[in-house]
C-alpha cells in the first residue's frame, strides 16, 4: 500500500473510533437516566412548590399559562402569567404575590375590545372566593380591580360562593343567611352579574 493512501485512511479510522465511543456513552446514559428522572420527579411532586398550573389557549399559537408557587403555608406565595405567541415570536411574563389558593383560571373578553383578560380565582379564606383580573393589551399586563361584595350582601354572607360563566357572561352565586336564622347557615343565594366597560367593573344583582 502506498503511504499516501494510508494517511488518507487514518482520519476515517479515527472518526469511526470516536463514533463508537460516543455510542457507548449514550447507551450507558440511557440505562441510568430513568431511575434518576423518577427520583427527581418524585422530589418535585413531594415538595409541592407549584400547586397550580393551567394552560389557556387563546387561539392557535397563542397561549397563556398560569402557575402558582410557594412553600410552607398553602395560602401564601406567588403566581406567574406566561404569554407564548409563537406566531409573532412574542414571549411575556407577569408575576405577583398571592394571598389565597388558586383554584381556577380562565380567559374572557368581557368588554369585547379584542384584548384577552385572564381571570385568576383564589380561595382567600376557608370558603371565600376572590378574583384577580389582568388584561393583556399593548404588550403588557394591566390589572383590573375586581369589585368587592356590597355591604348589604356582606351583612348576611356566609361564604361558599361560586363564579359562573354562561353565554360569555360572568355571574356569581352568593349564599346568604336568612335574617331570622341564627345558625349561620345559608338560606338562599344572591345572583350577581358582572359587566366590564373601560377597564371598570359594574355589578348587577339579578332578581329572582
Amino acid at each position: 500500500m502506498k503511504p499516501g493512501k494510508y494517511f488518507l485512511k487514518l482520519p476515517l479510522l479515527f472518526a469511526g473510533l470516536l463514533l463508537l465511543a460516543a455510542c457507548g456513552d449514550s447507551a450507558s446514559d440511557k440505562v441510568t437516566a430513568p431511575s434518576n428522572t423518577a427520583n427527581l420527579s418524585e422530589a418535585k411532586k413531594g415538595q409541592g412548590q407549584f400547586p397550580f398550573y393551567k394552560d389557556i389557549a387563546i387561539r392557535p399559537g397563542v397561549n397563556f399559562e398560569v402557575v402558582s408557587w410557594g412553600k410552607g403555608v398553602d395560602s401564601v406565595g406567588g403566581y406567574l402569567i406566561l404569554l407564548s405567541d409563537t406566531l409573532r415570536n412574542n414571549y411575556k411574563s407577569f408575576s405577583n404575590e398571592r394571598k389565597g389558593i388558586i383554584t381556577d383560571a380562565w380567559n374572557m373578553d368581557l368588554d369585547n375590545d379584542g384584548n384577552p383578560e385572564i381571570y385568576i380565582e383564589l380561595l382567600s379564606k376557608k370558603n371565600v372566593l376572590d378574583l384577580n383580573v389582568y388584561e393583556y393589551a399593548g404588550g403588557e399586563f394591566r390589572k383590573i380591580s375586581f369589585p368587592p361584595l356590597s355591604s348589604s350582601i356582606k351583612k348576611n354572607y356566609v361564604g361558599g360562593d361560586k363564579f359562573i360563566i354562561k353565554d360569555g357572561n360572568l355571574f356569581r352565586s352568593v349564599p346568604v343567611q336568612d335574617d331570622k336564622d341564627t345558625t349561620n347557615k345559608a338560606g338562599s343565594a344572591k345572583m350577581l352579574q358582572y359587566r366590564l366597560n373601560g377597564n371598570s367593573f359594574s355589578t348587577i344583582e339579578l332578581k329572582e
